[in-house]
């Protein structure tokens, strides 16, 4: 079998132990599958990303013991990309210009599955705001009904797009893209067949696989794996303000992220590289727990 992983983190901080678990299950199930893997930067919002924080996700993930196939991709130098794909959509009748202000449509919008679920108000040309000399945001037409899949982790996952997500944005009225274009696009573009990332991401994936569906590109196999949270439930990230990785402590945190996706106590090891092999040639995706791991009395909470 062809496969194909990566592990795409944001340069809006450093590496953080919810980022170490990612890293090590996605590295894992490519190497155990004999598959390479992709690293690939997703740094297209730079009003959020932290100076300097691409080279520290680097370097960290090297100290760590992390080899990577190929160069690493730059979401900020792949913008023919994503613009090559809204082309597809706009001849394809898929996506439409909006005029609206969020104030404007969020004011008497519901909440749904992320959000606010948009109210389609510029879907019909006749009701859409004036231009007034601004650029607009672009959105893609959703369907009726579920669209489903089946989760190497959580199981079957469905949502009803019209339901609980509305028509969504692929480029924000700023100029930007949105993640959810970028990332089908480059998955697809980099012929990524596994995709293993945390459960907080399991919400976009009905999202990425209609978008997949409308620029008739292949849909990779998804495992999303369980979120790590501190004493109060809250995911660690770097909102909750998540302690950087200690590279002092490399092979504790390792052993450490081991443990809470199921792996098999390793042996002594010389390097932190010995680990990640160790990982690979012990790894079951089925073993992973499904839901929420709470790291309350860890070493996590003190020291990491």
């Amino acid at each position: 079998m062809n496969y194909i992983g990566r592990f795409a983190p944001s340069p809006t901080g450093r590496l953080h132990i919810g980022s170490l678990l990612t890293a090590l299950a996605s590295y894992a199930d490519a190497r155990a599958a004999g598959g390479r893997w992709l690293l690939r930067m997703e740094d297209l919002d730079p009003p959020r990303e932290m100076p300097g924080a691409a080279d520290d996700i680097l370097r960290t993930l090297e100290a760590f013991g992390f080899e990577w196939d190929g160069a690493v991709e730059y979401q900020s130098r792949r913008h023919d990309v994503y613009a090559e794909a809204l082309g597809r959509l706009k001849a394809a009748g898929l996506v439409y210009p909006c005029y609206c202000s969020r104030r404007e449509w969020q004011g008497a919008a519901r909440q749904g599955a992320d959000g606010f679920v948009y109210n389609g108000r510029c879907r019909n040309p006749a009701l859409r705001p004036s231009e007034s000399g601004r650029p607009p945001a672009w959105r893609l037409r959703v369907p009726e009904g579920e669209v489903a899949f089946d989760d190497a982790v959580v199981g079957r996952y469905a949502q009803d797009l019209a339901r609980d997500i509305g028509d969504f944005v692929l480029l924000r009225a700023d100029g930007f893209w949105a993640y959810q274009l970028a990332v089908v696009a480059d998955d697809a573009a980099q012929g990524v067949t596994h995709v293993v990332r945390g459960q907080d991401l399991l919400v976009s994936t009905p999202r990425q696989i209609w978008l997949q569906h409308c620029l008739n590109v292949p849909t990779p196999q998804y495992a999303h794996l369980p979120l790590l949270v501190n004493r109060h439930g809250q995911k660690w990230s770097k909102q909750t303000l998540a302690p950087a990785l200690d590279l002092s402590r490399r092979e504790a945190l390792l052993r450490q992220v081991s443990s809470y996706l199921n792996l098999p106590p390793a042996p002594d090891v010389d390097k932190p590289k010995d680990l990640l092999d160790w990982a690979a040639a012990n790894w079951r995706l089925d073993k992973v727990p499904g839901g929420a791991v709470c790291t309350e009395g860890a070493e996590t909470d003190e020291a990491v």
